[in-house]
């Protein structure tokens, strides 16, 4: 699935993905009316509503770019419902040929690590048959329980051509309490770097493992440092638009051939027909979608020209 993504990258020429992280307070009124006539105010009401306002980002926008990533979270909220809504946004984003990056942030050990890696990139056989869960072609993964707690995903990314990115510097500004502490001389990050392109030796792509890292835009400087330990590693960087990072902050996390990195934004695109820079172009919230197509080529267009800069 590495491969996949690098070559809707190069496609797209759009190094991006579009966090699909639906609070129900980013939903238009129109959309959530719509969903509660026909469903009440009730989970199943909030979960119709979600599915609609990111199946018509997704409509807006899935020329633009190679991956979304639909945090769980904001679905698991609503319950059983709103999984159900997760799953179909996922199935509906493959059918728009999309790379689907699950931010699931799953991390623990033995069995319990294997039935998540199972659940949202490998299989589970019933009986007979094999059935594929959430079905994502990449996952997040937490790694604070080390390698028995990943060695089960990198064993699913083999068997189904799946990748994983696994937490290493993350965006929040608190991150560094553990994140930054020097064990021998260098922070905890590093060392976790390490640790990644090390699990991602064995388990390659063409030119890219399909082990890959969180490393936040917030943090310019540590992604130089990350980019280096990690050369085959492909930098999921979140942080982009609404938590303050910018294209200029983002060069040092692509390697040379202008690959190795794909920049998240959530909010910033989801949620932008809420921005005033967007309403001065006619944007309201009955056409939204339109607003989220803005935002995604300002983005597009902000990054790549902090590529061409720095060449």
């Amino acid at each position: 699935m590495i491969n996949k993504l690098i070559e809707k990258i190069k496609k797209t020429n759009a190094p991006i993905v579009v966090g699909l992280d639906p609070m129900l307070n980013y939903v238009p009124e129109h959309i959530k009316q719509a969903a509660y006539e026909q469903y009440g105010e009730t989970p199943a009401g909030a979960a119709e509503a979600i599915w609609q306002f990111n199946k018509a980002i997704v409509d807006a926008t899935s020329d633009l770019i190679p991956a979304v990533k639909p945090q769980i979270a904001m679905y698991e909220q609503f319950g059983v419902e709103g999984v159900a809504a997760f799953k179909k946004t996922v199935d509906y984003c493959h059918e728009k040929d999309l790379v689907v990056i699950g931010d699931v942030k799953r991390g623990d050990i033995g069995s319990t690590s294997e039935a998540y890696a199972s659940a949202h990139l490998g299989s589970v056989q019933i009986g007979g048959m094999s059935y594929a869960g959430f079905d994502e072609d990449f996952a997040t993964v937490n790694p604070y329980l080390g390698t028995d707690g990943i060695k089960p995903f990198v064993e699913v990314c083999k068997a189904h051509k799946k990748g994983i990115f696994i937490l290493v510097k993350t965006s929040n500004p608190s991150s560094g309490e553990f994140q930054d502490r020097l064990i021998d001389g260098k922070p905890l990050y590093e060392h976790v770097g390490e640790k990644v392109a090390e699990w991602g030796s064995d388990c390659m792509g063409d030119t890219y493992s399909y082990v890959g890292a969180v490393v936040g835009a917030t943090y310019p400087e540590q992604g130089k440092i990350m980019r280096a330990v990690m050369p085959k590693s492909f930098i999921l960087v979140p942080g982009y638009g609404a938590q303050g990072g910018k294209g200029a902050d983002l060069v040092h996390f692509f390697n040379k051939d202008g690959l190795g990195a794909i920049v998240s934004s959530s909010r910033g695109i989801i949620a932008a027909y809420k921005q005033d820079q967007y309403k001065e172009k006619g944007i309201t919230p009955e056409n939204f979608a339109d607003a989220s197509r803005l935002a995604v080529e300002d983005m597009i267009a902000d990054i790549a020209g902090a590529l061409e800069k720095d060449r």
